[in-house]
């Protein structure tokens, strides 16, 4: 029977045989890994907008140290993304790093919610808004019984976005043209998985913590978390698996940088052949284990120049990894360095993301939240509204505008990676406009009415919250354009050894972006310092005298800016397996 099925090449099952086309992957397991994802994302979203509240209205923190919590939680969850990622990929494998990390998750979950459940464990009750109140800020063991869930659940969290969304892409084969027109689908479905988690914890599990108690909203993630966790273990049998490299690729990528330095002096051959390579026949597993030379960042290639006439190399000198690298390993590093340059134009894509959770919020709690009589929309839960819109329009992407686009470019995801990011960056200047343009309106109203200085909430301006629909709309089609667009382009693109990794470029590309957005707010604040009556646009807690529009027209010139650099940046680069270089604009041809 097994004779009749078609082998997966690289990929292995749960026990370790062969995967078989018709037995392992496919869409349905790769369904598992997107419900899993959705249950994650419902059990930690509410936190990145909501955990604010919780350092500062139960465990007495300041406003501004609570912040500082949040913003060093949210970075610790993407920067760790990436050790988890070389983790996932050279030793403990995709699937037992998700299993591993989702078991993490649970535990700090259930000992959070033990903490917000009873008193002892927590700072007695007090009003922190009452100046004449001392409140007790936590400390000690309770304290400890604070961060050490908080950052264990931050590395569980970085577990799952290093190893799920490449584990989903694996249940597809890359040289079968069908399932690789799947790989493209997936990733726009992992968008809709991921919203649909997000949808849930913006509403439901906000809900519950606000209104029942956090000890009834950890429990309801820990549960969210245990569910997907346990559908993930129901697939095991259908899986395929990838093979362990059992070596440290981010490492081979630095020898090569390394080698390629210490023999900085040395010629290049004229003939490519000539360059240092092990035997395939006696060596290679498959031939995807080899990568052809390229004439490009040829300064590199000095790292596999040979310095003994033979291809034998028998001197422990010449023989050291860190001196003599193969020119696969020259090739890989070539990728991750050509990558670069398109990571940091996407930086600029997360800085405009971060207002949409900061500043369009605080925009929010000055507005007619009423979405019904009787029904206000909570604070944190604004940013539904971005997400609404990708639960929307990423069916319809895939399903009507992928095939469309595929009848006049030929290419199977309907355009390339880089031009689906291309329109992402171009959609997210044009949210940044639209969003000054809503602020003008605002402060308009504001001032009509003479409530410039109004109390947040308490005193809301006759303009309903739903004017902020036009920038989340415009900016949730961008996400679903560059976002997806970026973990298709670093999944295909990167050494097969550095897949986990190269996704996580994504997640890395947005912590920096809210580090960044920190940065960007301290440096126009000084700069407008001398010029402005509140001293700096962004002084002070009255949004309504600040200058949030003139803040945005500034993002949406640098992002203008940035576009032009990213149209050079992919110019410049070249596909790897003999791909078109194609422009994130150009047309196909």
């Amino acid at each position: 029977m097994e004779e009749m099925l078609e082998v997966v090449e690289g990929k292995v099952d749960w026990k370790g045989r062969s995967a078989f086309k018709q037995k392992h992957g496919g869409t349905k397991s790769s369904l598992l890994a997107l419900v899993t994802y959705g249950f994650d994302q419902m059990a930690n979203f509410a936190l990145a907008v909501n955990l604010t509240t919780y350092f500062n209205t139960v465990m007495h923190l300041e406003l501004a140290d609570a912040a500082n919590q949040l913003t060093n939680y949210m970075g610790t969850c993407y920067i760790l993304s990436i050790p988890m990622a070389v983790l996932a990929d050279t030793c403990l494998g995709r699937v037992k790093t998700v299993i591993i990390s989702g078991c993490l998750e649970f535990l700090a979950l259930i000992l959070l919610m033990i903490q917000a459940h009873y008193p002892k464990l927590k700072p007695p009750l007090c009003n922190i808004f009452d100046k004449q109140s001392h409140c007790e800020t936590v400390g000690g063991a309770k304290a400890a019984l604070l961060y050490v869930p908080l950052y264990a659940l931050a590395i569980g969290n970085a577990g799952i976005k290093a190893a799920l969304p490449p584990h989903g892409a694996d249940q597809f084969d890359e040289k079968d043209p069908k399932e690789a027109m799947q790989i493209s689908s997936f990733f726009n479905q992992l968008l809709l998985g991921s919203s649909l988690g997000i949808a849930a914890s913006l509403t439901l599990v906000v809900w519950i913590q606000d209104n029942k108690g956090w000890d009834w909203g950890f429990g309801v993630s820990s549960a969210a978390i245990l569910f997907g966790i346990v559908m993930f273990v129901a697939g095991l049998p259908l899986y395929r698996m990838h093979i362990i490299s059992g070596s440290n690729a981010i490492v081979q990528v630095l020898q090569v940088y390394v080698a390629a330095t210490r023999n900085r002096n040395l010629v290049l051959p004229e003939d490519p052949a000539d360059l240092y390579e092990i035997e395939r026949d006696k060596e290679a597993v498959m031939e995807e284990d080899f990568l052809p030379h390229r004439n490009i960042c040829r300064f590199l290639d000095k790292a596999a120049i040979q310095q003994t006439p033979c291809r034998q190399v028998d001197t422990p000198e010449a023989s050291s990894p860190w001196k003599l690298c193969t020119v696969t390993q020259v090739e890989n590093a070539k990728v991750i360095l050509s990558m670069i340059p398109i990571f940091c134009c996407t930086v600029n894509m997360s800085l405009c993301f971060a207002q949409l959770q900061t500043f369009s919020i605080q925009q929010g709690l000055t507005m007619d939240t009423k979405l019904t009589p009787s029904f206000n929309i909570p604070p944190p839960s604004l940013t539904i509204i971005p997400v609404f819109f990708l639960i929307l329009m990423a069916p319809i992407y895939d399903k009507i505008l992928v095939p469309f686009a595929r009848k006049f470019t030929g290419i199977p995801t309907g355009i390339t990676p880089l031009q689906r990011v291309g329109v992402g960056l171009v959609l997210s200047i044009i949210s940044m406009a639209v969003a000054a343009l809503v602020e003008v309106k605002r402060k308009g109203v504001a001032r009509d009415h003479n409530m410039l200085d109004a109390t947040p909430v308490l005193q809301p301006l006759p303009i309903s919250t739903f004017w902020l629909s036009f920038q989340f709309f415009i900016f949730g089609i961008a996400d679903l354009f560059a976002y997806v667009g970026l973990l298709d382009f670093f999944y295909s693109e990167a050494p097969k050894a550095l897949k986990s990794v190269s996704t996580c470029f994504l997640w890395s590309s947005m912590g920096m972006g809210y580090f960044l957005s920190t940065i960007i707010v301290k440096i126009v604040n000084s700069a407008t310092k001398g010029i402005t009556k509140n001293g700096g646009w962004l002084i002070g807690n009255n949004i309504n005298r600040n200058h949030l529009n003139l803040f945005y027209w500034l993002l949406s010139i640098l992002s203008f800016i940035n576009f032009f650099i990213y149209i050079f940046a992919t110019q410049k680069y070249n596909y790897r397996n003999h791909k078109p270089a194609i422009s994130a604009i150009d047309d196909s041809r």
